[in-house]
């Protein structure tokens, strides 16, 4: 039998959770819980294999209860079942602890599964969830464009348009040489090597724009 404890701090929606759960088959609801305190307690106490944990608790929220219940107990594991699932929620839970998070509008099949899968040491995210997660570590594993000064843009646009060294002096009213040493700047900041190179780069971290305007 899974052994779950409920914690949520809503008196109808908690029994709707634990009467889910009582009639699924392999699930033994041991407690329940209606704030944050008293999960962390009652997981002390029971020492479950789950806690079904809402994230907005009184006396303690969500998160930090599931940091104290994974921190002490590394037997029990923790499944978020919430209504929130903005960034901060969802990545708070994580790094807390908590190997999955589900919203309250699951089926009730994908709760229950949910619950076998995570005692049976699988994370399981909502469908939203995940697409929410995998598109925040894309944006931080982006990297950086690197902090070209405004002259080395404008000689890169009038490169990207066909320009010659001297053309692009007289546009921008500065020596030929003054050109070729922003460009060999711009080179070394994007870490190319020729003119062309740097043309890509620079388009295609979006330093200048394809119609040959600066960002």
């Amino acid at each position: 039998m899974i052994r779950v404890l409920v914690a949520d701090d809503h008196p109808i929606v908690r029994s709707g959770i634990v009467g889910l759960l009582d009639d699924a088959d392999g699930i033994d609801v041991v407690g329940e819980a209606a704030t944050g305190t008293e999960a962390v307690e009652r997981a002390r106490a029971l020492q479950p294999d789950l806690v079904l944990m809402d994230l907005r608790m009184p006396e303690l929220d969500g998160t930090e209860a599931t940091f104290a219940i994974t921190a002490e107990l590394p037997g029990t594991r923790v499944l978020v079942l919430t209504t929130y699932e903005s960034d901060d929620h969802i990545l708070g839970a994580i790094e807390a602890g908590a190997s999955g998070y589900l919203l309250k509008a699951a089926p009730s099949a994908e709760i229950i599964a949910g619950v076998r899968a995570v005692v049976a040491g699988e994370t399981v995210l909502a469908p939203s969830i995940a697409a929410t997660l995998v598109k925040r570590m894309r944006h931080r594993e982006e990297p950086a464009a690197p902090a070209l000064s405004p002259r080395e843009v404008d000689v890169l646009r009038l490169v990207a348009a066909g320009h010659s060294n001297p053309r692009i002096a007289r546009e921008l009213f500065i020596g030929e040489a003054t050109v070729k040493t922003h460009l060999l700047h711009a080179y070394d900041k994007l870490g190319v090597s020729d003119r062309t190179q740097a043309v890509l780069r620079a388009l295609d971290l979006g330093i200048i724009a394809r119609d040959g305007t600066n960002q």
